[in-house]
């Protein structure tokens, strides 16, 4: 059995020894790696900055100097590791475990901050190509002017200021954004001539956004008329719809909510301009939804209501009360066993009473004494009422079992019929049950053993 433990040690030392060494080599690559990295990027970050500037490359410079900081420690750890002072085993691994962290870490941050710039790096170097793209793009969307402007204006025909407000300035601010484009991209190509890599391309990028800016806007102007007709083509719909739900309304169990909803969408109706008048179907056809889903709340409100009648006052009340006896019963009997009541009798009467201030709170005065209840308040009070009764029924039950398991099971114990002598004689028959409250509601049951044995 020895010669078994032995050979396996010798095995687990083995593969040890065989993980150190194998860490031992990916530090040293790990070393040579992230030196090397090192020196490529800081070529490309000579590059960078003249294609750039100093300021958009200021990250990839702060990156090479905390690499530079921490590849030194790598460095240094790698020399302890060579020099004359004996290591043990788990010094070499502790060191190589960290080197192969460092350069790791100068490897990913290097890869994230030239990835960062490689993007820019590269739209740069097509500067040019980007220039010419943008003046065809200028040139292409100020042919669409004229035509956005003809939409404008046959638009003022049918539409009312109000709904064209969002589109009627589009053609005059794509001009201009227009313009802007046009003077950034001389901008960029002067500063580039200059060396001036940085603002070049700062002014490169507004004028592109320019671009981007003024083609949304053109392309609103057509996108309105589709929407524009769509709206009119729903609202029509729409209006139809709402007719036939007055129609319904006017048969459902009236509620003040269902008289308000149905004025609030003939109101909306009524609003609706005659024929030939320009109009805003997207402002008439918003108020029509709105009126519209207001009025199905309110039916199905309405219908919910009377399929669950209002309780009567006098039932509320009856639950008040209830609620008040069975505390008023739940705290009597607490109060007189109360070294005898555990914590889930205590919890639940502590709930119970919470309920019934809330039920209070509720009705804004203290609900014994109310004298009017409100219909729309009636259902949720006795509810509120119903729960107090009800936390306060389980609490009793709760205390019930609590002081059950408490008494003495042995008749005779505490002087019950039969009980024999006891203490204090003949005078204990009789007297078990009331001894029994008052000294379990001291709670010193284990004491009494000791003074009445």
């Amino acid at each position: 059995m020895a010669g078994f433990w032995g050979k396996r040690k010798r095995e687990e030392q083995q593969q040890l020894e065989a993980l150190d060494a194998d860490l031992a080599i990916r530090a040293r690559a790990a070393l040579v790696a992230a030196d090397e990295r090192i020196r490529v990027t800081t070529d490309e970050l000579g590059f960078a900055e003249a294609e750039l500037g100093a300021e958009a490359t200021e990250p990839l410079r702060e990156a090479l100097t905390a690499v530079r900081t921490h590849l030194a420690e790598a460095f240094r750890l790698h020399q302890l590791n060579h020099d004359h002072i004996p290591d043990t085993p788990e010094e070499l691994r502790t060191r190589n475990a960290r080197i192969v962290q460092l350069c790791e870490w100068a490897e990913e941050l290097l890869d994230d901050r030239t990835s960062d710039l490689a993007e820019r790096i590269a739209r740069a170097r097509r500067a040019p190509e980007i220039i010419a793209g943008i003046r065809v793009d200028i040139d292409r969307l100020r042919a669409r002017i004229p035509h956005a402007r003809e939409t404008v204006d046959r638009l003022a025909v049918r539409y009312a200021p109000e709904a064209l407000a969002q589109v009627d300035a589009n053609p005059a601010e794509a001009d201009q954004l227009l313009g802007f484009a046009e003077h950034g991209v001389g901008v960029a190509e002067r500063r580039r001539e200059a060396g001036q890599r940085e603002q070049a391309n700062l002014a490169l990028e507004a004028s592109a956004e320019s671009v981007r800016r003024a083609t949304t806007l053109l392309d609103a102007v057509e996108t309105f008329e589709v929407e524009a007709l769509r709206a009119e083509s729903t609202l029509a719909a729409i209006v139809e719809d709402s007719r036939g739900d007055l129609v319904v309304a006017l048969k459902e169990p009236h509620s003040p909510g269902v008289a308000q909803a149905i004025a609030e969408l003939q109101a909306a109706l009524a609003s609706l301009p005659p024929a030939g008048v320009n109009t805003d179907p997207f402002t008439h056809l918003d108020r029509l939804r709105e009126a519209n889903s207001g009025l199905d709340a309110a039916i199905a409100a309405a219908r919910e209501r009377a399929a669950r009648p209002i309780p009567p006052l006098e039932h509320v009340r009856h639950a008040i009360d209830d609620a008040d006896r069975q505390l008023a019963v739940t705290r009597d009997v607490i109060a007189g066993h109360r070294g005898w009541i555990g914590a889930d009798a205590r919890t639940r009467l502590a709930e119970a009473e919470r309920t019934r201030h809330d039920l209070d709170r509720y009705l804004g005065e203290p609900a014994a004494t109310a004298i009017v209840i409100g219909d729309d308040h009636r259902e949720h009070a006795m509810a509120i009422a119903r729960r107090a009764a009800a936390l306060a029924g389980e609490a009793l039950h709760l205390a019930r079992r609590d002081i059950d398991s408490s008494r003495p099971q042995d008749p005779g114990q505490w002087g019950g019929p039969g009980g024999g002598q006891g203490w204090g004689g003949g005078r204990r028959g009789g007297g078990s049950d009331v001894m029994g409250g008052i000294l379990g509601g001291l709670v010193i049951g284990s004491i009494l053993d000791g003074i009445f044995d």
